[in-house]
């Protein structure tokens, strides 16, 4: 079976949200300034939300909110 592009794209793309979100996370427990890791997250949730609204795989993969992972 072959996997949809998009679909895979919207898996990465909430792998990679969910690791900058722990470490912006990591950051802030250290006291360090986050504003790049943030800017990058905002970045890929605006991505993710664009090709879940494209429709093309949104109607084969279950995608779940994850604004504040």
């Amino acid at each position: 079976m072959e996997e949809d592009p998009d679909t895979y794209r919207i898996l990465k793309l909430r792998a990679e949200i969910l690791e900058l979100g722990s470490a912006i996370r990591q950051l802030q427990r250290e006291g360090l300034d986050d504003a790049a890791a943030q800017l990058l997250i905002a970045r890929k949730r605006a991505q993710l939300d664009q090709l879940v609204k494209t429709g093309s795989a949104g109607s084969g993969l279950n995608i779940t909110d994850i604004r504040r992972s």
